[in-house]
């Protein structure tokens, strides 16, 4: 075991998967030398070399394309695009064939891609580089999306996306890169995709989140006196209804917290399928804790678009005296 933040987690990871499987590849503008934006593939050419660890152009839906052609030639490309809002750049690559060519070719051709991304804001960055995009991918069949709160889950999930065989969108927040340093195993060892984690049990709200959000809601627990029921996502895509589910059984209340604006979210979706499913165990409306329905605003701004400590309190003492 060693202390690392999630930074240090995610390039052990790289390393623990590359050291395994020489069909890895990692890719990216400034991956190689320079390391990435975040320093995150820090060190890996130095270990792996030229071939296998290199820099792209200027061009993120080159980067998603090659990666694509790679693994139809059956290499298992990670691809890093610097902030998740560039990718936007590469939405046909990702949407009109990533997602599809496994479906497509009878899974002929399996797509045993990873697209890492910086994701998320609150850093004072302009627009493009503090979007949350994991609504749009969501809206996606044929994409799992990998949602990380704290380095042991980064490496764990990284690892098992790589043996997953399917095409993985790996979303990191930015404000969680060197926010804490915990126990994280040196060695291999996985998380499993699709299985959400109870951070805290409760039996008077349950708070459904993942990425910055456990860090809201674990911070609003040292004001509160509500026992209060964390459920950290970790997976988006698919998502653990089963988990979701028996918490909402047991609280009857449940506030979602997601950093994407709140029309057609994440939040929506889960909101959706609580509704559909287990209207009747709920005391109280379900609430939505997300970011405004309006394009990233400037720097100075951020701190009233996204969702924070003072909006959750709020949305809790609403569904507890409803």
């Amino acid at each position: 075991m060693a202390k690392m933040n999630m930074v240090q987690a995610i390039n052990d990871a790289l390393r623990v998967i590359m050291r395994n499987d020489d069909k890895v590849l990692v890719f990216g503008e400034d991956v190689a030398r320079a390391g990435g934006v975040f320093l995150v593939t820090e060190g890996l050419i130095d270990e792996f070399g030229k071939e296998r660890v290199f820099d792209t152009p200027i061009s993120e839906a080159g980067i998603v394309g090659m990666a694509i052609g790679l693994a139809m030639g059956g290499f298992k490309p990670i691809c890093e695009i610097q902030f998740s809002g560039f990718s936007y750049l590469a939405f046909n690559q990702i949407i009109s064939h990533l997602s599809r060519w496994q479906f497509r070719s009878h899974n002929r051709f399996r797509m045993n891609v990873i697209i890492r991304m910086p994701n998320g804001g609150g850093v004072k960055t302009p627009e493009l580089h503090s979007e949350s995009i994991e609504s749009y991918l969501m809206a996606t069949p044929g994409l799992k999306i990998l949602y990380p709160s704290n380095p042991y889950d980064a490496k764990g999930l990284l690892i098992s996306a790589i043996e997953d065989g399917n095409p993985i969108i790996f979303l990191e927040h930015i404000k969680l890169y060197r926010y804490e340093k915990v126990e994280v195993p040196e060695g291999y060892y996985k998380v499993p995709i699709g299985k959400a984690n109870i951070i805290k049990e409760g039996k008077d709200i349950s708070i459904i989140t993942y990425g910055w959000g456990v860090v809201l809601a674990k911070e609003v627990l040292k004001i509160t006196n509500y026992d209060i029921e964390i459920i950290d996502l970790r997976t988006l895509s698919p998502i653990d209804d089963e988990t979701i589910f028996e918490s909402v059984k047991k609280t009857g209340r449940v506030i979602i917290i997601s950093e994407t604006h709140k029309t057609m979210s994440v939040a929506s979706e889960i909101s959706s399928r609580i509704s559909e499913n287990l209207i009747e165990y709920l005391y109280a409306p379900i609430l939505k804790v997300c970011s405004l329905d309006i394009p990233y605003p400037p720097s100075i701004l951020e701190e009233e678009y996204l969702p924070s400590l003072e909006k959750l309190i709020e949305a809790i003492e609403y569904v507890m005296k409803f």
